[in-house]
């Protein structure tokens, strides 16, 4: 039990503790998933932050920005997860796992571990382009605009020539998503494939987060 004294309340107040409250730090495409996982299982400790998910165009800067959030928000939690896989950033961001004491979602990115990083590394596709629910619902955020491909359709053979499908990890079963992927397909001249993976390895990382790992008393 945490002895106070009335000197310690009087000049520095007191910081919420966490104890028992795990916070997950993840991608902002990753939010809807998460919060889903947390409601059907009742998670109700879990806290859920995110940063924004265009970071993704820069990965270099994730790590960064996963630091300096973590640093603020750590010490009022029992718990930190990071929802992010490695996303191209190198090993920085599991550095910046080790550096907090947190956990981490394995695998390279976010379309492995939705379909399972066993399977999708068996299908070993590199010739395939990727969306997940998210990229599907902000292709031309994400993709046409900084590509530039709203302006300069030509260079689409420049970026996706070597590329022979688009394939739809789905997460729900949506059928306008379906739609506006196999749309994306089309504006790439790619053929296209839908797989349904749900929420894959990400529901097997965050549920054992319902018991907290505390840290002390």
């Amino acid at each position: 039990m945490t002895t106070l004294s009335d000197t310690t309340l009087t000049t520095e107040g007191l910081a919420p503790s966490g104890a028992g409250r795990v916070l997950v730090v993840a991608c902002g495409a990753l939010a809807r998933e998460i919060l889903a996982i947390r409601d059907a299982n009742g998670m109700d400790h879990l806290d859920l932050t995110c940063l924004p998910a265009i970071l993704h165009n820069r990965p270099d800067r994730i790590a960064p920005a996963l630091d300096a959030l973590i640093t603020e928000q750590a010490p009022h939690y029992d718990r930190v997860f990071i929802a992010y896989a490695d996303c191209g950033s190198g090993g920085a961001i599991e550095a910046v796992a080790r550096k907090h004491d947190a956990e981490m979602i394995a695998g390279p990115h976010c379309y492995s571990f939705f379909e399972g990083n066993d399977t999708f590394a068996a299908h070993g596709e590199v010739t395939a382009f990727y969306l997940t629910d998210f990229l599907a619902r902000q292709f031309d955020a994400f993709v046409t605009k900084p590509l530039g491909l709203d302006r300069h359709p030509q260079l689409r053979d420049a970026y996706f020539g070597n590329y022979e499908k688009l394939v739809y990890l789905a997460q729900t079963e949506d059928p306008a998503l379906d739609a506006a992927a196999r749309a994306a397909a089309e504006k790439l001249g790619l053929a296209y494939e839908r797989r349904f993976t749900g929420y894959g390895d990400l529901a097997a990382a965050l549920t054992p987060l319902e018991v907290p790992r505390f840290s002390g008393s």
